[in-house]
């Protein structure tokens, strides 16, 4: 049974630092490469959804797309696009939207008119190639909200300082139990040894009373006592013998 406990609570342990681990790596991703870009990996690249443009067929807010660099020639209706919109209510912003049909600006570049599948509107300006990021390609439903989540103080608390402080005061609790156990050990070496050093001493202030006793008994002419326990031969010699008939 102990042992099963020991197992389940190692098991718990490595899965919070586990989680810790894994939450300062996806923290570190993810700050230097969502929403960014100038960042892409293998060709891909990753946006938090901040509305719900799209909500009506694709996907909602607080969502991670995962976005794949094309040639925007090889674009066609139909396709979902990530862009840096020139529209003048959100301009310079990340915009991920439908194309509704392939065009060209007033200057002849192409471009495509693009459209949010919620409100079936245009957007304002025709989105040409130099704009265009890539092309969606799937989506996490909930992903970017967690990662916003964890950008902000309470979360770095909850998925991060938490389960390292929780670590660390266990082991500390672990550390003084051992500490504590092996001053325990220590005094009661210490107390068996003291034990062992009266009984010592006890016994030689014995032999030392024997020792006066025995000294004392010879010098005043007595037979030295003989303890019951010692065997005692008696030889009768012939003189002592009763006399034959």
């Amino acid at each position: 049974m102990k042992k099963a406990l020991h197992i389940i609570k190692t098991t718990l342990i490595w899965l919070v630092i586990l989680l810790a681990v894994s939450m300062m790596i996806f923290t570190v991703v993810s700050v230097t490469t969502f929403n960014r870009n100038d960042r892409s990996l293998f060709g891909y690249k990753m946006y938090i959804v901040n509305s719900d443009s799209m909500a009506a067929t694709d996907f909602n807010a607080g969502s991670l797309i995962l976005v794949k660099e094309v040639n925007p020639a090889e674009l066609k209706e139909g396709d979902i696009i990530t862009f840096m919109s020139q529209d003048t209510d959100n301009f310079g912003e990340t915009v991920t939207h439908k194309i509704r049909k392939r065009t060209a600006d007033a200057e002849g570049n192409p471009g495509f008119i693009t459209y949010g599948t919620t409100t079936d509107t245009n957007d304002e300006t025709i989105v040409t190639y130099p704009y265009v990021l890539g092309k969606y390609e799937s989506h996490v439903p909930g992903l970017g909200t967690f990662f916003n989540f964890l950008k902000t103080t309470p979360g770095y608390f909850v998925c991060i300082f938490t389960p390292f402080m929780l670590i660390i005061l266990y082991e500390g609790l672990k550390f003084f139990n051992l500490f504590r156990r092996y001053k325990k050990e220590q005094m009661e070496e210490m107390q068996a040894e003291r034990e062992e050093i009266e009984a010592q001493k006890a016994e030689n202030a014995k032999m030392l009373e024997e020792l006066k006793a025995l000294k004392a008994q010879l010098e005043s002419g007595e037979p030295a006592a003989v303890s019951a326990d010692t065997p005692c031969d008696t030889t009768i010699g012939d003189s002592d013998a009763p006399n034959q008939l």
